[in-house]
């Protein structure tokens, strides 16, 4: 039973506002959920503060649906507090004590030259991370001189992957793509709008990313099985990337890594925000068949593990199941 429903909101960088849900019941137990979506947050905190507890239809616009994922995971994450068990065996059960991750290390290099990325890769690289994903593409000129030098810095010691964040028209997306085969690239993601009258386009990127040994990925915004079934169907990607934010939570990624698997795609979640949501995509990776790598936000704020007491730090480059933590909160982001 659940009966109180707040939002919990923390600025931690000029760019990032991490928004939780948090849910309690009568036995005071309570269970956290994250909706950040950036730009959004006070929109988000509202929806989530106008929740009503129930899970039904999933809302179609991204605010509406962050705020109905983070109370269903916080839902989730209370149910498993009160029977002392861990969340992965509530959504099936673990396959794996430790789930793989990359480092993704864009919001975390603010020295943003060539320079400044190479470093920061060999950073991660130390670290045991055995993929590093960079947002390279302010223009592409530069981007290409970003990637060039991570490609140098890892020297294939660990797999480089890029996200475009829909930059690019098809013309353009073609010229960056050879171009990232060309450097060693093994990830090529989001790299058009992914949009209906779109979809022949993405194929096609899919089709000259195959055929250079890349995989093309996306999907990071859809809402529901009903979002990502055309997109399915017409097999746009390699991989896709459901959010636990964002897809309707916990319950329907797990549906739609099932629709993925059936027609023959993959799924790495997608999770570049706070430690709440990586703590439940943590869970949720490990119940999932397939044992793709999971994203981590590499270091873009210390307060990531500060303010979640019992969240631990990933190890060699991946994260084990987390035990039950609460989130602490100094006065200054609170």
């Amino acid at each position: 039973m659940v009966s109180v429903i707040r939002a919990v909101t923390a600025k931690v960088t000029a760019r990032t506002t991490w928004v939780f849900a948090r849910v309690s019941g009568p036995d005071g137990i309570m269970g956290w959920g994250e909706g950040t979506l950036e730009g959004r947050a006070a929109e988000v905190a509202a929806a989530i503060e106008r929740h009503d507890g129930k899970l039904g239809r999933i809302p179609a616009d991204l605010a509406g649906a962050a705020a109905h994922s983070a109370v269903e995971q916080a839902i989730w994450d209370l149910k498993a507090r009160r029977a002392g068990r861990a969340l992965a065996e509530l959504l099936g059960g673990a396959r794996r004590e430790r789930v793989p991750l990359y480092a993704n290390i864009n919001r975390g290099t603010t020295d943003r030259t060539p320079e400044g990325f190479a470093r920061r890769a060999r950073e991660a690289l130390e670290l045991g991370f055995g993929a590093i994903k960079i947002a390279p593409f302010d223009n592409m000129e530069e981007g290409f001189a970003r990637i060039a030098a991570t490609a140098e810095a890892l020297a294939r010691r660990a797999e480089l992957r890029v996200d475009c964040h829909w930059r690019f028209d098809e013309r353009k997306a073609h010229e960056a793509l050879a171009e990232c085969a060309r450097l060693g690239v093994t990830w090529f993601e989001c790299p058009i709008a992914e949009t209906a009258e779109n979809y022949p386009a993405i194929k096609r990127l899919r089709a000259k990313a195959n055929a250079a040994g890349v995989r093309l990925a996306g999907a990071e915004l859809f809402i529901g099985v009903q979002g990502f079934k055309p997109l399915l169907e017409q097999g746009l990607y390699d991989v896709v990337m459901p959010d636990v934010k964002y897809a309707g939570g916990l319950v329907e990624c797990l549906r739609i890594a099932e629709l993925a698997a059936r027609h023959g795609c993959a799924v790495s979640l997608h999770n570049p925000s706070g430690p709440v949501c990586h703590a439940h995509s943590v869970h949720l990776s490990a119940a999932l068949a397939g044992g793709e790598r999971l994203e981590y936000q590499h270091g873009e704020t210390p307060l990531f593990f500060s303010i979640a007491p019992g969240l631990e730090a990933p190890r060699e480059g991946s994260a084990a199941l987390p035990a039950p933590f609460h989130i602490e909160l100094p006065q200054e982001v609170s």
